[in-house]
């Protein structure tokens, strides 16, 4: 492996857990910096073109976690397998699990697409595939 693959590798952990860190804790605009200008987001019930309406999906969420009792949502990310095609493109996949205020609410998986966009590792594409939720899910 060659000194800018390991680079590549670790940049774009590091693009997944700020989208996850980032999207726990409400700081959108910091999330939406890790996708492509040009991206999509693909969720089981729609697909979404462009960081404006990818950015509906997070505004979504943090309506449905309002309300009278106390929530937060945790994303965890694992066994995060990255296919490098070169030195501007790699693929990826992992599992992930969310915790909400009923516990375990939901886990799937992430198929994602990266770029380089501008010298920094994006997201241009993630597919969002549903395994399971709880029958009384916060977030499905």
């Amino acid at each position: 492996m060659e000194l800018w693959e390991v680079v590549a590798r670790e940049s774009i952990r590091d693009v997944v857990t700020s989208y996850n860190s980032n999207g726990d804790a409400g700081r959108f605009e910091p999330l939406l910096e890790v996708f492509a200008d040009v991206s999509v987001m693909e969720l089981p019930d729609r697909t979404y073109s462009g960081k404006a309406e990818i950015s509906l999906i997070f505004t979504g969420a943090r309506e449905k976690l309002t309300g009278a009792v106390p929530s937060y949502v945790r994303h965890f990310g694992a066994t995060h397998k990255i296919e490098i095609v070169d030195e501007q493109n790699a693929t990826g996949r992992l599992y992930f699990a969310v915790i909400t205020r009923i516990g375990l609410d939901h886990w799937g998986r992430y198929v994602d697409r990266y770029k380089v966009v501008d010298g920094t590792w994006r997201i241009a594409h993630r597919k969002v595939i549903i395994d399971g939720a709880q029958p009384d899910s916060v977030m499905t």
